[in-house]
């Protein structure tokens, strides 16, 4: 269920003894998140059935509900098959007609409450950002980030739907929350991303090292995944707009002076769409 802002008490920070967080792979590059505790599961953006059908089934797991950041087919396209053959379970998601498979819709500042996952059961609190598609949110909660296509670590989404100022504004707003929060994004995109990063800001040591952790955690075959949010301030270029290096790098790419972070942003998501 959801409820109201109005005085309700902060999501706690820190994620419940028993509850993991595990990755089920799909498709090329895709993640799909698995939250689970106690024999039950939730998962984040099941783009197709057949590897959560698997993963629940390996792990004796029961589906719990279905969290949905954006419309597009390799987030929700394994709903439909996985309430047909497990069962009606929630399933929440943008107020967006094209999520046909939503039954709770959210917006900005909602709470998703995830009764029986853990103890006391978890909470997230629903951001909405814009950008990538015109409906896209995040969800927050425990000290997790659910990012889905908007921010991923050193990188973000293409800009489908929204506008340079509108995706700016939203992975500002992710980039205001706790250093410490783990981000889990939808795609496994970092080695290529750094890639970018080092073009755009050569000189950045942040990039350097977090680019020879993430080598170690793929030649040992484990997801690039959870960055956290003080990492990507640290080295995701289209978090560090403002940052006379990356405006300057941005600058020289477009062969003009740009007036501000949006047009720094804007410059940088059209360079890293022909990177």
């Amino acid at each position: 269920m959801t409820d109201s802002p109005a005085t309700r008490p902060p999501v706690p920070t820190t994620l419940p003894d028993g509850v993991t967080i595990e990755p089920i792979d799909a498709f090329k590059d895709n993640y799909i998140w698995c939250i689970r505790a106690g024999g039950r599961a939730v998962v984040v953006d099941p783009g197709e059935a057949a590897p959560v059908l698997a993963a629940l089934e390996a792990g004796g797991l029961s589906l719990a509900g279905i969290l949905l950041t954006h419309h597009h087919a390799d987030h929700i396209g394994g709903v439909a098959a996985l309430v047909h053959t497990l069962g009606q379970v929630p399933v929440w998601g943008p107020a967006d007609p094209r999520i046909t498979e939503a039954t709770v819709r959210v917006g900005d500042g909602d709470r998703v409450m995830l009764d029986g996952i853990g103890a006391a059961g978890l909470a997230f609190d629903v951001i909405e950002v814009p950008g990538h598609t015109s409906s896209h949110v995040a969800f927050h909660g425990h000290g997790l980030l659910f990012s889905g296509d908007t921010l991923f670590s050193v990188g973000c989404g293409r800009m489908f739907e929204g506008t340079p100022s509108q995706m700016s504004a939203s992975l500002d707003r992710l980039a205001a929350l706790p250093g410490d929060t783990r981000v889990y994004c939808g795609h496994e995109y970092t080695l290529a991303n750094i890639a970018f990063a080092r073009a755009v800001e050569p000189g950045n040591a942040a990039i350097d090292a977090w680019a020879s952790e993430v080598d170690r955690l793929r030649a040992a075959g484990r997801p690039s995944l959870p960055s956290r949010i003080d990492t990507e301030r640290a080295t995701n270029p289209f978090l560090r707009c403002a940052q006379p290096a990356v405006a300057g790098s941005a600058s020289a790419h477009a062969g003009r002076p740009l007036a501000d972070a949006v047009e720094v942003f804007a410059e940088l998501r059209a360079w890293k769409n022909t990177f």
